[in-house]
């Protein structure tokens, strides 16, 4: 198989499935009834492996320690990646020795995808809108499969697609390193800010993972960018001709390219680029059910997607209208003695606390910290020290926070149930306690979602002592 081919996964391949994540036991479980063998491996212990193993057991899979790799190479025909594993790891470099294609699940889910693909990323923001741009897509009637980086992997979804559905995918940078010939009809970036970057060297090598969305774009695609991101507004290239898609750009105001933007803060309005030139209303930003100016972005985004893809407007209208925001991305938890309880778990990098702080007009006692990504906390601090009346810092990258926070009063914390405590002594009625951790969960929870859970029953904890005392 050619690596520009799509489809193909037959009985003629034989796949070695790297990484048994969420992704890469889909793909198992996806490619063992397509092709001629499906093989995995997995660096990880094998206790850690046990629910994995079993279920490569009970589907007669056959499970390949890396040190026995050499014994399975020679048949390989095409690896299949997880997100989480690194492109540069010896057990990737190991199987390209080989001179075996390394594609990751994104890729795999596109060759054999028979409906057109709308791919979202972005560094903040992309769960939303691709959750959205989905709800959009079935208010106007049309079947659509979600996935990918949003929680259920993508190649699941394409596998049920059938060619008149659409799939609305979240793309991570990861997922997109190691793409080939994946060209989804419309791609969205919304924003690149730092991240990740224990993984990139530099924010150059971040952004050029994330260009990788629209690299195989042609003209009879397009591609939907953020005009005021410096970032994304540079995709194009100083020749202006690096994006070979249709570009639509979106903006908070109106601007010579902008097909998508905000009139007087407070209405979104559309340009159409061909036809009839006369701008269209298309909602007020009253009638976004989210808090925050960059949900404002985020909704931006996914309409001018559904535009692009030719969704009626009334329809585009009532599914933003009538969309339900995600858990754990600014979801009030409760209230108690007029004191407000935000839970942002999602917030894993400083760009995302920066913006859930900017959906206050209220004093914020932040609980923030965790693990740090080799992100700089710089920023973040700013704006701590000029919106929050005091911070509670929790995790192993507590210290690091804590050294960029100038104004606001600082405390430490042991466990959520400390720091929903030590929040609570120091907000005052008509406060806000917001959990937005700027930084990984796996140094004190499960998951973002398990740290998010874990702050709401604090809450619900607090909430039963206060209700006792009185």
């Amino acid at each position: 198989m050619t690596p520009s081919s799509r489809g193909h996964f037959d009985r003629n391949e034989h796949v070695l499935v790297i990484g048994l994540g969420r992704s890469g036991r889909a793909s198992v479980d996806v490619l063992r009834t397509r092709v001629g063998a499906v093989y995995a491996t997995d660096e990880a212990p094998p206790a850690k492996l046990a629910d994995a193993l079993a279920e490569l057991a009970a589907a007669n899979v056959a499970f390949v320690p890396p040190d026995a790799l050499g014994d399975v190479l020679p048949s390989i025909t095409t690896a299949v990646l997880s997100p989480g594993i690194p492109m540069n790891g010896a057990l990737v470099r190991r199987v390209q020795a080989a001179n075996i294609p390394v594609l990751s699940e994104v890729e795999v889910a596109y060759r054999i995808c028979r409906a057109p693909i709308v791919a979202v990323t972005g560094t903040k923001g992309k769960t939303t809108t691709t959750a959205l741009t989905g709800a959009l897509f079935r208010a106007a009637g049309r079947t659509v499969h979600v996935g990918g980086n949003i929680g259920n992997a993508l190649i699941r979804e394409t596998a049920a697609a059938a060619p008149e559905d659409w799939v609305v995918a979240e793309v991570s940078s990861f997922q997109l390193e190691a793409i080939r010939s994946f060209k989804p009809r419309v791609s969205l970036i919304l924003n690149v800010t730092p991240d990740h970057l224990d993984r990139y060297f530099s924010m150059e090598e971040y952004a050029e993972a994330k260009f990788r969305i629209f690299a195989n774009q042609g003209p009879g695609d397009t591609f939907v960018g953020n005009l005021d991101d410096p970032i994304v507004a540079s995709a194009p290239g100083e020749d202006g001709n690096r994006i070979k898609a249709r570009a639509l750009w979106f903006s908070g105001e109106p601007r010579r390219q902008s097909t998508l933007y905000l009139r007087n803060g407070e209405t979104i309005v559309y340009a159409p680029p061909t036809g009839d030139p006369r701008p269209v209303d298309v909602l007020r930003t009253g009638d976004i059910p989210l808090l925050g100016r960059h949900n404002v972005e985020n909704v931006m985004g996914a309409v001018l997607i559904a535009l692009a893809a030719g969704l009626p407007l009334d329809a585009i209208r009532e599914g933003v209208r009538g969309f339900k925001p995600l858990g754990h991305r600014l979801e009030p938890v409760g209230e108690i003695d007029g004191v407000l309880y935000v839970d942002d778990s999602k917030a894993t990098n400083p760009g995302s606390v920066i913006a859930a702080m900017r959906s206050f007009e209220r004093p914020i006692v932040l609980i923030a910290g965790g693990k740090a990504k080799g992100t700089d906390f710089a920023e973040m601090g700013k704006v701590v020290s000029s919106r929050a009346k005091a911070v509670v810092l929790i995790g192993e990258d507590a210290g690091e926070i804590a050294a960029v926070v100038k104004r606001a009063a600082v405390e430490r914390a042991g466990s959520m149930d400390e720091a929903v405590a030590k929040a609570r002594a120091l907000a005052a009625p008509g406060d806000v306690v917001l959990l937005s951790p700027g930084c990984a969960s796996f140094d004190m929870f499960r998951s973002a979602e398990h740290r998010g859970e874990t702050f709401a029953d604090a809450v619900r904890a607090l909430e039963s002592r206060m209700a006792g005392a009185r």
